[in-house]
């Protein structure tokens, strides 16, 4: 999916022009982003819920060189799909 996608969905939808479609749909992804950050999580009811996680510092290995390098600690994010969503797939 792409942000692409959700316009041409918003435009067929509420009927919007293709500009006001994809201005929309980035509005949209910019609330959900917004909203992880404040809270940690954002929840579409019958889809799922995103949630960021942290990540411990930890040693990892260079694929190429096989070096071992020090991997920093960060967030994540991780996606549960809720029970209907996943009955629906």
């Amino acid at each position: 999916m792409s942000k692409a996608f959700i316009a041409k969905v918003i435009q067929d939808s509420a009927g919007l022009t293709g500009v006001a479609a994809n201005r929309a749909a980035g509005d949209l992804m910019d609330a959900i982003v917004k909203e992880m950050k404040k809270n940690g999580r954002f929840t579409l009811p019958s889809f799922g819920t995103f949630i960021v996680r942290k990540t411990k510092a930890r040693k990892g290995l260079n694929p190429r060189t096989g070096e071992a390098i020090k991997v920093k600690a960060g967030k994540t994010v991780r996606f549960k799909a809720s029970p209907s969503l996943k009955k629906t797939v």
